[in-house]
């Protein structure tokens, strides 16, 4: 079998299905259900990425994709949750060697990775000393690791870097009351004068640009993509699936749905036609943007070659566009749904409310994505940590 063919096996039909009944249960617990985290482990899917020295498929990046996106048809959050815990292996694969064999041994790894820098790591005699809060650690509930970002060094050589520790050396804070994607259980994270040897150090800078150690360590393209653009597709893949979920909801009400004061099915309406005619085609055009987007980046990191800037900066926008675009498909379909759609047990309210949720993640800032691909097409300069 070809890793796709295992994956496929993995996360399939049945799969997404389980998802889709436990969505209310996740919804609740505000975290995976045991039994989702089981299905998991037992599905390999985390490993979809870890490099095959460690025992894993060693797959090409786009690989972790297409199954994010159908899982998202059962559960947006859980699909966010499942798809950031396999990219995070991923970010596991680009650092030192000796922080890689130290954190695979631990299958599955499960690590949260809030980015933002909102820790201060000291220099201390072979690594730093860490304090901090951190927020939006998706999946830290059941983490057994983490990444988070820092500013490191002394006060007069800063630089940001992602620091890697097991999940027994942090506190959670639970402050994820939300009315949408719940089941991330996206807490807070205090880490007080914790130790971090030097090689559970990545430097920003070389995971943006894809010349992070693992890009070498590796003989794979998978390990050469940068990261901005890896994030940002993968994190839109759970609003395009909720968005071609709401498409296929809503056909299926269209022929049950009767419109009220006028005795119709709404199938026989013109504009309800119209609406799901029109999803359906925005939804073929975002599908067509992904394919461009990942194949181009695709052929540059198999040539060997750096991704650059201005086609980072593309890719981010692109991922933000369908984000964007996803969320405005749900609203046109709920918005066409009447006021039924609103109650607890109709689909689309709780595609609508995690989407929404998910869109306010700052890699989708729309304005800002515009912005910086706009700027780098011109040849414009823009800030050296912009997130690109």
């Amino acid at each position: 079998m070809t890793t796709l063919d295992v994956v496929e096996s993995a996360i399939g039909p049945a799969f997404v299905a389980k998802l889709a009944e436990r969505a209310r249960e996740a919804e609740e617990l505000r975290r995976l259900p045991a039994a989702t985290l089981a299905d998991l482990a037992e599905s390999g899917f985390t490993d979809l990425l870890v490099p095959a020295r460690y025992g894993g498929l060693q797959a090409e990046f786009p690989a972790i994709l297409d199954p994010v996106r159908r899982m998202a048809h059962g559960c947006a959050s859980s699909a966010w949750t499942i798809g950031f815990y396999a990219l995070h292996n991923w970010m596991l694969a680009l650092f030192d060697e000796q922080a890689q064999a130290e954190a695979f041994t631990t299958r599955p790894f499960l690590a949260p990775a809030p980015l933002a820098p909102t820790g201060r790591a000291l220099p201390a005699d072979g690594g730093v000393r860490l304090s901090g809060r951190w927020s939006w650690a998706t999946g830290v509930m059941d983490a057994n690791w983490i990444m988070v970002g820092a500013l490191c060094g002394p006060d007069d050589a800063i630089y940001p870097a992602l620091a890697l520790l097991p999940a027994d050396q942090i506190s959670v804070e639970d402050v994820w009351h939300t009315d949408g994607m719940r089941a991330t259980g996206s807490n807070d994270v205090v880490i007080s004068d914790v130790f971090v040897p030097e090689h559970r150090l990545v430097r920003v800078v070389d995971i943006y640009s894809g010349t992070a150690p693992g890009a070498v360590l590796h003989d794979a393209t998978t390990y050469r993509w940068p990261m901005v653009p890896a994030l940002a597709l993968l994190a839109a893949m759970p609003a395009l699936g909720s968005a071609e979920r709401a498409a296929e909801t809503y056909a299926e009400r269209l022929s049950e749905r009767v419109i009220a004061y006028e005795g119709v099915k709404q199938k026989d309406k013109p504009a309800a036609q119209s609406h799901l005619g029109e999803a359906e085609v925005r939804l073929r055009a975002l599908r067509g943007l992904l394919a461009d987007t990942v194949g181009e980046i695709q052929d540059v990191v198999a040539a060997g070659d750096p991704v650059s800037r201005n086609a980072r900066g593309q890719a981010r926008l692109a991922a933000s566009h369908i984000v964007h675009e996803s969320q405005a498909v749900i609203a046109l379909l709920l918005g066409s749904s009447g006021a039924s759609a609103h109650f607890l047990n109709n689909p689309l309210q709780r595609l609508k409310r995690d989407v929404d949720v998910l869109s306010g993640h700052v890699i989708f800032d729309y304005d800002t994505s515009r912005e910086l691909a706009g700027a780098l097409s011109i040849g414009m300069k823009i800030s050296p940590v912009a997130m690109v």
